[in-house]
Parts: C-alpha cells; sequence; structure tokens
C-alpha cells in the first residue's frame, strides 16, 4: 500500500464560552484537518497552531502541510517511525503540522491492521481522569464555572493564573472552600509570575492541597527554580520550557526544575515524538501530564493513545475539544464522570462528519 494523496481542510470555529490566560483572551481557533489516503482507508489528523506555542501560524501551517504532502505521496504509510523522522528532518519549525500528519499515519496504520493504536503503542492504563480548566475570572464566576464542570462528573479542575498572585491565592482559597477535599484542583500560570509571586503562592496555597502548578516563570528562566525547595519543585510541570526531545537534556540537570512534564502533542511533533519524551520520563522517575491546546476529538484522542500507553503518565488535562463549538470528527474518546477512555474501534476510534 502507498500513500494516494493527503487532503487538508482549514476550519476556523468558535468556542463556546471565551476563556482568558495569562497573556490574552481566546474565543475562536483555527485548525487545520489532514487526511491521509492510501489503498482505500482513511487515517485522520488535526493541527491547532499558535505562533506563541508551536511557532506556527495557520498560514505557515498550511503550507508546511503541503510540503507534508509532497514528502509522504507515494511512500508506504506502515513506516511511520521513518517517515515522522522525515517530517521532523524537513519540517524543523511545524510541529503542529508534524503533529497532525503524524497521528493520520497512527490512525491508518491501526485502520489497516484492526488494532486501536492504543495497543500497538503498548497499553499501561486503561482510563485516567482528565481536568477541566477555568480561565483568568473573578471569584464568583470562577466558582460558578466550578460547580457547573462538577455538576458534569468532573473531578479535577485546572485554574489558571497569572494575572495576580493575591488575587490568584484568593480565588483558590474559596475554590478549595467550595468544593472540599475530594476534588483535584491543578494550576496553571502560563509563565505569569516572576520568582517572588511563586514564593508568594506557595506560601499562600500549601493548606490547600494542590496537585500541581503549570510553568510559572517564562522559558529561560528554569535556573531561577532551583532556589525552591524539593518538594515545591515536585509539584511544578515544564509546559512552555518543554517542546521536544531537545529539551530534554537541560531540564534533567540537577537540581531538576520541575518534577512533572507535560506534553503535547501539537509542541512535539506527534504521537512518534511523544513516545521518545515519554520513554526518557519513565527511565529518569519524572511524572508525565498529557495536556492540549484547543483540538479536535481526533487530536485529543491521539493524545489519550499516547498518554494510556506511557506507564509514566500520571496526569490527564485533555480537554480541548469540549468547548468547540463544532467538530470535522467524531468518536475518539469517551468521556464518563470525568474518566477519559479511548473509544471502540481501530486506529485512533474515530470517524470524519464534516463535508
Amino acid at each position: 500500500m502507498r500513500i494516494d494523496r493527503l487532503e487538508v481542510r482549514r476550519e476556523r470555529l468558535p468556542l463556546t464560552r471565551a476563556y482568558t490566560i495569562a497573556r490574552r483572551t481566546i474565543a475562536e481557533v483555527e485548525l487545520l484537518f489532514v487526511r491521509v489516503h492510501a489503498g482505500g482507508e482513511i487515517g485522520l489528523g488535526n493541527a491547532s497552531p499558535g505562533i506563541g506555542v508551536t511557532g506556527e501560524t495557520a498560514a505557515s501551517c498550511a503550507e508546511a502541510l503541503e510540503r507534508a504532502a509532497e514528502l509522504l505521496t507515494g511512500r508506504d504509510p506502515g513506516e511511520v517511525g521513518t517517515l515522522a523522522r522525515l517530517l521532523e528532518r524537513e519540517l524543523p519549525a511545524a510541529p503542529a503540522a508534524r503533529a497532525a500528519c503524524d497521528m493520520a499515519l497512527w490512525d491508518l496504520l491501526g485502520r489497516r491492521l484492526g488494532v486501536s493504536v492504543v495497543e500497538l503503542l503498548g497499553r499501561a492504563h486503561h482510563r485516567l481522569p482528565t481536568s477541566v480548566t477555568i480561565g483568568i475570572q473573578g471569584v464568583e464566576e470562577a466558582l460558578d464555572e466550578a460547580r457547573e464542570h462538577l455538576a458534569r462528573g468532573f473531578r479535577a479542575l485546572k485554574i489558571k493564573l497569572g494575572h495576580d498572585v493575591e488575587a490568584d491565592i484568593e480565588r483558590l482559597v474559596r475554590l478549595r472552600e467550595v468544593v472540599g477535599a475530594g476534588i483535584a484542583i491543578r494550576t496553571d500560570a502560563n509563565t505569569g509570575y516572576d520568582l517572588a509571586a511563586l514564593r508568594r503562592y506557595f506560601d499562600g496555597t500549601r493548606a490547600l492541597d494542590l496537585e500541581l502548578c503549570e510553568q510559572p516563570l517564562p522559558r529561560g528562566r528554569e535556573g531561577e527554580l532551583s532556589t525552591l525547595d524539593d518538594a515545591e519543585r515536585a509539584c511544578l510541570a515544564a509546559d512552555e520550557s518543554l517542546h521536544g526531545p531537545d529539551d530534554v537534556a537541560a531540564l534533567l540537570v540537577p537540581p531538576r526544575p520541575f518534577g512533572i512534564f507535560n506534553i503535547k502533542l501539537m509542541k512535539c511533533g506527534g504521537i512518534s515524538a511523544s513516545r521518545r519524551l515519554a520513554e526518557v520520563a519513565e527511565a529518569v522517575g519524572i511524572g508525565l501530564m498529557w495536556g492540549c491546546m484547543d483540538e479536535s476529538r481526533v487530536a485529543i484522542a491521539a493524545a489519550l493513545h499516547s498518554a494510556l500507553a506511557a506507564p509514566a503518565t500520571r496526569f490527564l488535562d485533555l480537554d480541548g475539544s469540549l468547548d468547540l463549538a463544532c467538530d470535522a470528527v467524531a468518536g475518539g474518546f469517551v468521556l464518563r464522570d470525568g474518566m477519559l477512555s479511548t473509544a471502540p474501534g481501530p486506529g485512533l476510534g474515530v470517524q470524519w462528519e464534516a463535508e
């Protein structure tokens, strides 16, 4: 079997609810969908480019996918690892475009063999809870949104921080009072703190039993985290500081600035690249969190299959498709009482719906 063609579709999709993070407010997202055709089968993929995260605009991602089509057409889709390395070499500045192609190739391989991707990778987990994100907003609004998510069955909340540490602490204290001790609370400062603010965050939240804090300081300032104690660094998760395998060596130099790695397929370039990160994390005792952008169900499914195949996985933050007002893809995962599991079916378990 050979790849006949790679089809790209570009869509601007509104969110059902705008949200605010440390740097901006997001109300819609532009996604690119990939369909790889080979021997009558179609593998599906999705790119969610973002100039501040992946370094790509939607336009540059589309250009990279045109080049990917040239590279992949006529190749054997079963050579997933070889093709992933080819794309990494030829499209080094387009990780979201590579991720879309890579997940489509894995989906195609699974369909061809009649096996789910997680089983091809080697399943380590059957299902795990995912957090759901609450953006930066007033205390009462955040509490109302938390109640809404809990009513839908979620038992892990991720709270965006980074504008004002005192307001962040107040919001977290009130949130813990309202949700009680049985709900997991994670935070994400999106590089919005400096070291003094981070110290104040720790001082003000020690009694709240928070699971983790994502990327409090900007990329490039990881050395400042060495002044924190072991327990504080252990609950910090690298996000903006960790894109792909090239970043890992610096993050493992003692004292390690982060005890958790947040893997996002859009940053690292897809399932194949994420496996390299996951294997290093397992070998050195780093816990894994699997995150996302605003993405289609197919990209969330790809991250979930990767996460459930990684023994080091501790946390899922795969809520990126839940607030899309519409999607071109169905299936991919089952969400029940805040727990994510893979949908039945070969490949990624997804179906193309848009026409």
